[in-house]
């Protein structure tokens, strides 16, 4: 690529930024206007409901927009195979480490958990180890961090992700010392170090290609969540606007001892991710609802969903199923109690 191409691109991607910049800075003042300007008041259920609406959708999907951009760039630098040869070998304890640290930065959810799950094993990599990364991959990812950054400040983002690594890590310890490789599936087992841990890297790439890269990411991603996205902020707008404080603070509430299990048991029949489920999180916690309550209701829609789980069951037998999702029910409950005798 010549330099006049690279000036290009270089210059649509400041002008691009700067754009962005302007837009989100001006977001809350024009849902007041829009608002204002069909007759509505905020003191009003409705225009509260729909000032929440029209600015958080804009607000999320531009956040989840220049995230995505950018771990899009930064997966250029990473493959599915050179994750597989940093893991392979490792012994429990650091590999687990290793492995809930990788899951932050690499582009696996819930959706890829088999085709993952297979390449662990068959790259050698330990069966709690590779559970390790399976739970951290989707629940402490770059979107949801990014996320909790922007609309809860950095405290709570990093307090969200040292709790959640530590909830994949343990996890995956534990299960790794139970010696539970007898309940993969039989044609799973027979996969186990059939093959090397692969060495493949990225080709080199010149910086508007990554940047292409990043494009493409954002077109997948954010084109297959926006949907989730709205739907969250339709139902957060709704629990802004309507339910009453009071409520929600009985249900929710830090006194209210049994409000983390029922949460996680809310959370796991439900399927979302991290931006869908974030503006609901953010209109609970302006209820009153407890912080810990609810980072645990997030944590197990994100990281226990009920279509994971099915999709597991073909390389999972039940007895690993039921013992994966107690010890990461069991951990992220126990992330609900501090964060509410914490903060």
């Amino acid at each position: 690529m010549n330099m006049n191409q690279s000036v290009r691109w270089w210059g649509g991607f400041l002008l691009a930024a700067l754009l962005w910049v302007f837009v989100y800075g001006r977001l809350e003042g024009f849902a007041e206007v829009l608002v204002s300007s069909v007759g509505l008041s905020r003191a009003l259920p409705f225009g509260e409901a729909l000032y929440f609406f029209i600015y958080e959708v804009p607000k999320v999907l531009l956040l989840l927009t220049a995230v995505v951009f950018v771990m899009g760039v930064v997966h250029t630098f990473v493959s599915p195979e050179r994750t597989r040869a940093m893991l392979s070998g490792r012994k429990r304890g650091a590999g687990n480490m290793l492995a809930a640290a990788l899951g932050i930065v690499t582009p696996f959810c819930s959706c890829s958990a088999v085709p993952l799950f297979i390449g662990f094993l068959q790259a050698g990599v330990p069966l709690g180890v590779t559970f390790s990364f399976l739970i951290s991959a989707p629940m402490v990812n770059e979107v949801a961090l990014a996320l909790l950054f922007g609309m809860f400040g950095w405290k709570v983002a990093l307090l969200y992700m040292f709790m959640g690594l530590a909830v994949a890590v343990l996890s995956g310890m534990v299960i790794g010392r139970m010696n539970m490789e007898r309940h993969l599936e039989e044609w799973v087992q027979k996969l186990q170090g059939s093959a090397g841990p692969g060495s493949a890297v990225p080709l080199a790439m010149v910086w508007p290609g990554r940047m292409r890269e990043g494009l493409v990411h954002v077109k997948e991603i954010v084109g297959r969540v926006w949907v989730f996205i709205v739907l969250g902020v339709g139902l957060g707008a709704g629990i802004h606007g309507y339910v009453p404080e009071n409520f929600m603070a009985s249900l929710m509430g830090r006194e209210v001892w049994w409000s983390v299990p029922a949460a996680v048991l809310i959370g796991v029949p439900m399927y979302s991710n991290a931006a869908g489920i974030i503006p609901v999180v953010q209109a609970l916690l302006g209820k009153g609802a407890a912080l810990g309550t609810v980072m645990a209701f997030m944590m197990s829609v994100i990281a226990l969903s009920a279509p994971e789980m099915i999709i597991l069951r073909k390389v999972l037998r039940p007895r690993l199923i039921a013992v994966f999702a107690g010890v990461v029910a069991s951990g992220i409950m126990l992330v609900g109690f501090v964060f509410n005798l914490v903060l």
